[in-house]
């Protein structure tokens, strides 16, 4: 299986570090940074300390292109024939426990109090979300990203 991540408008350099390390853990292929998603390098080329501490030199290792626009890489990874996921908790989602990728998958996730909005969810092949036990509706962006790129083998 070939993974792609796209992080799209996350607001913390520390969990996009940690998603960083956790890609690369799961083998992830490449990265997209979208929106302002925070990268692992300023617009100087200097590293961001934040996200090099947190991925723990994962993001040098890992393969990552800064895209403003998340449709041109959406737009992109279909042609390609990559089947693009958005992760988010809404009426039709479908479990994560039931989903099964294709060979060639991109997991979206969005920012960490607002999500991915509906223009995002609809430019998805599918949306997956993963069910809540307890009282709080959501994970850390980091943690459910942890969980869905570990899910599948």
């Amino acid at each position: 299986m070939m993974q792609y991540v796209i992080l799209h408008n996350i607001r913390s350099a520390h969990n996009v570090g940690a998603i960083f390390r956790t890609c690369e853990g799961a083998g992830v292929t490449k990265i997209f940074l979208t929106g302002y998603t925070p990268r692992p390098l300023d617009r100087f080329g200097r590293v961001v300390a934040k996200i090099e501490k947190t991925s723990l030199g994962a993001s040098a290792l890992v393969p990552w292109e800064a895209v403003d626009d998340v449709h041109e890489v959406i737009g992109r990874l279909r042609t390609e024939g990559v089947q693009v996921v958005a992760v988010e908790l809404v009426a039709q989602s479908v479990s994560l426990y039931e989903f099964r990728p294709s060979p060639v998958v991109a997991y979206m996730f969005g920012n960490e109090v607002t999500g991915l909005v509906s223009s995002e969810l609809v430019a998805s092949d599918v949306i997956v979300s993963i069910p809540m036990r307890g009282r709080k509706e959501s994970l850390n962006v980091a943690t459910t990203a942890g969980i869905v790129l570990f899910q599948y083998e």
